[in-house]
């Protein structure tokens, strides 16, 4: 059994707790990213030589082999300038979910094959069923994390029933309070370590910096913003400086606030309006991938996620084609934002999701 260690209380206490159970365990630490700032050596958040000090600390204190894994290449090719071509496109991503599915249940699954394990544990909060054998064909099922306000089941969307057959989330029945209880019953000397929430390869929040830094400051073409007549408001810096639902940093002088509605990257245009402008009655979501069943056949009511965060709403889901679905929301959202992901549930249960194409 592999365990992806990176350093944090939650992977470190799955590791505790299989090699507990008997397993025989062998911890993997993934290298993604190192950054240099001012001209000095700086390591950006993801697997840090803090991290990685720390998660080879815990394997040693419990006693199982620990790798450190270089994935940097793969993951500025395909999580990092996925991420800045996103913003280029006037869309704003989330690369969480794009790393769960190119780096970590793709490449490190492998990895962890090749080094002999039958299987990869996360510490995701997040729970992955086999569905009766009364039902056929049998499916894996993924399903939300005990603790609702760890659940990360959000950013899980796109795993595969093969990856799903050869994954564990050791975590997923257990409350995050349960989980540094029992690192401090363990004595794991990361019990007490705070968590990040923020984007790792991106420093003190600055996307703009960061994409600028990347592409380079030629990239800031600025451009009109305009109501959705078409009206000149004001003018923008650079479409990859907002986002729909913002109202900060527009410049525009009104007696009420205005909020980025949309952005268009073909005429490098911001749409501005007023917030009740920001309603939407659904969306289409494409690269729409299913879990509980293999396509989607028809009309079916489930719950839909547009954040991390959001609450969920209910909605009819419509089939357009074999990767794209129209969402129809029963009540009418605000910042349906085109570049992230649309997560369809029904109860606990990830019906399966894609990501947001635009709404309407």
């Amino acid at each position: 059994m592999a365990v992806a260690m990176s350093g944090g209380v939650d992977s470190s206490t799955a590791a505790a707790l299989l090699k507990d159970e008997g397993y025989e365990v062998i911890g993997l630490t993934m290298h993604l990213w190192d950054q240099t700032q001012d001209g000095r050596g700086k390591f950006g958040r993801c697997c840090s030589p803090e991290d990685i000090h720390d998660a080879r600390r815990v394997a040693d204190q419990i006693g199982i082999p620990h790798y450190v894994i270089n994935l940097k290449k793969a993951f500025a090719e395909e999580v990092v300038d996925y991420f800045v071509a996103e913003y280029l496109k006037g869309r704003t991503p989330n690369p969480c979910v794009l790393c769960n599915e190119k780096i970590k249940f793709d490449l490190l699954l492998r990895k962890a094959e090749e080094l002999g394990a039958k299987a990869l544990a996360t510490g995701h909060y997040a729970r992955i069923e086999l569905c009766p054998a009364n039902k056929k064909p049998r499916r894996y099922l993924l399903r939300r994390g005990k603790d609702r306000n760890k659940d990360q089941s959000y950013f899980l969307f796109s795993m595969t029933q093969e990856q799903m057959s050869k994954v564990l989330f050791p975590l997923g029945e257990k409350s995050k309070a349960e989980v540094r209880q029992q690192a401090s019953k363990l004595g794991l000397r990361v019990a007490k370590k705070a968590e990040s929430q923020e984007i790792c390869f991106v420093l003190d929040d600055d996307y703009r910096g960061f994409v600028e830094k990347r592409k380079g400051r030629e990239i800031s073409r600025p451009g009109e913003i305009v109501n959705r007549e078409g009206k000149v408001l004001g003018f923008h810096r650079g479409l990859y400086s907002y986002t729909v639902g913002q109202r900060r940093g527009l410049g525009i002088a009104a007696p009420h606030p205005y909020y980025v509605l949309a952005l268009d990257a073909e005429r490098n245009r911001v749409v501005a309006g007023k917030k009740e402008e920001l309603i939407a009655h659904g969306l289409v979501a494409s690269g729409v991938n299913w879990i509980s069943f293999p396509r989607l056949e028809g009309e079916v009511e489930a719950l839909v996620q547009i954040r991390y965060r959001h609450p969920g709403t209910p909605a009819i889901l419509s089939p357009l084609d074999k990767e794209r679905v129209k969402v129809d929301f029963k009540i009418p959202l605000k910042s349906v934002t085109p570049g992230q992901a649309a997560v369809f549930y029904l109860g606990d249960e990830v019906l399966g999701g894609g990501w947001i194409e635009r709404a309407f």
